[in-house]
């Protein structure tokens, strides 16, 4: 993608419908004589159906009900047997077996109970788990929507092709994705990270590190910033692997909203 026409963050951005109609209209006609763009957006696309937007619905095992009723159904009747002289030991004895049959099922019915609460618990752990990234996801679509959102390109010069960053930042919610291409690669021991550069002249406001892919690409999503801070601006610095507190110059990306 990075020597074609069409920006990596403007093809991500096709691939969940927040670009307006003509820009879409500009994309898909790109799309029809591109087969590397495709190809890119199969795989955006790919990456978006992990995000899960639907948790299952946690419904507990009902092997105990069921072998419960086949016992029952093969246990024998417990009708009392005449007893005869001469009748069989079997015949005199059998009532006592069929109750021993009961209390040894009842004993296996009181573990497998337990491993049903284990199995219980363990589907409500993972329900919470779901519910928690369709929560996420349910955010960054809001943010990637949001009319009111700020978006900011961030771009660097005298380099072809160009890295270009693109920020989506909603204010009042402190939520901010931002989509990035063509980036140059740094050592291992080196991080991309992202700055909120206040409105009121205050410190830079450190909003979360990422890394590009073999392609030059990056995203960041939804780090934890705080909410209602006016921004200016975003920079973006290569700092240490985990980030800094404050920036190291030189400032590598450079976006204002003015």
């Amino acid at each position: 993608m990075t020597n074609h026409e069409i920006p990596a963050e403007d093809l991500a951005l096709y691939a969940l419908g927040t670009l307006t109609p003509e820009e879409q209209a500009r994309i898909t006609a790109h799309l029809e004589t591109c087969t590397s763009c495709r190809t890119e957006l199969m795989k955006l696309r790919g990456d978006a159906a992990l995000l899960g937007l639907s948790a299952q619905r946690v419904t507990p095992p009902a092997r105990a009900r069921q072998r419960l009723f086949g016992e029952i159904s093969r246990t024998p009747s417990m009708t009392k047997l005449p007893v005869r002289t001469g009748s069989p030991l079997w015949q005199i004895t059998f009532p006592t077996v069929a109750a021993l049959v009961l209390v040894i099922f009842a004993i296996w019915l009181v573990g497998e109970n337990g491993v049903l609460r284990h199995e219980l618990d363990a589907a409500r752990m993972d329900a919470v788990r779901q519910s928690a990234s369709v929560d996420q996801a349910t955010q960054v679509l809001e943010t990637l929507r949001a009319a009111g959102a700020q978006r900011v390109t961030l771009v660097a010069s005298q380099s072809k092709p160009q890295p270009q960053a693109q920020t989506i930042y909603q204010r009042d919610k402190g939520r901010l994705v931002l989509v990035a291409s063509n980036l140059e690669a740094i050592p291992q021991n080196k991080t991309y990270e992202l700055w909120i550069l206040p409105a009121n002249g205050g410190a830079p406001i450190p909003a979360g590190t990422f890394q590009p892919d073999a392609r030059g690409n990056a995203s960041l999503v939804l780090p934890q910033i705080p909410a209602g801070v006016e921004a200016k601006g975003f920079a973006v610095t290569v700092e240490p692997q985990g980030g800094s507190a404050t920036p190291t110059m030189p400032i590598k990306m450079l976006g204002t909203t003015g």
